[in-house]
């Protein structure tokens, strides 16, 4: 893989993801404000998951709201708020479906066209981790994605 994403524990409570993007910060970060653009590569494609709806409002005190599920009957719903938005370089959102849900931290740099993205996640404690550790799979395969889709909006940037 000649641009593997890593995921590494940091702490009893942290979580960091990190992957270098063949793209401009601001169309990394684009793809990460936009629903339209957001929609397209945040479901793992390998778990079935569908993305019923993405409501995103990306601006600080703002909300956002995804529901994943096959029908409207089974649904699973993850939300929270924008606690910073800073463009195009950092994003901070809270994971409010739970009390074990981490604060969610977002850094886009960029040099020479390419951007390192660094997602840090702070868990409100070791347990709330050890039981969310899983999703460090998924965001290997999101940011695989994400790649793709960076790849087709280059020629439109």
């Amino acid at each position: 893989m000649p641009n593997p994403t890593t995921a590494k524990r940091k702490s009893e409570r942290e979580l960091v993801v990190t992957r270098t993007f063949d793209a401009p910060a601001h169309i990394v970060f684009e793809a990460w404000t936009r629903s339209e653009l957001f929609k397209l590569w945040w479901p793992p494609k390998s778990m079935g998951m569908h993305l019923r709806s993405c409501e995103m409002d990306v601006r600080v005190g703002g909300g956002y709201r995804l529901e994943f599920g096959h029908d409207a009957a089974n649904t699973m719903a993850f939300f929270g708020k924008y606690t910073e938005v800073t463009p195009p370089s950092r994003l901070v959102w809270t994971n409010d479906e739970s009390a074990d849900g981490p604060v969610t931290t977002v850094t886009f740099e960029e040099k020479d066209g390419k951007t390192l993205v660094v997602l840090h996640e702070l868990y409100p404690s070791n347990d709330a981790l050890d039981a969310n550790i899983g999703a460090a799979d998924g965001l290997t395969e999101q940011f695989g994605q994400l790649d793709d889709l960076l790849a087709t909006l280059g020629a439109s940037a």
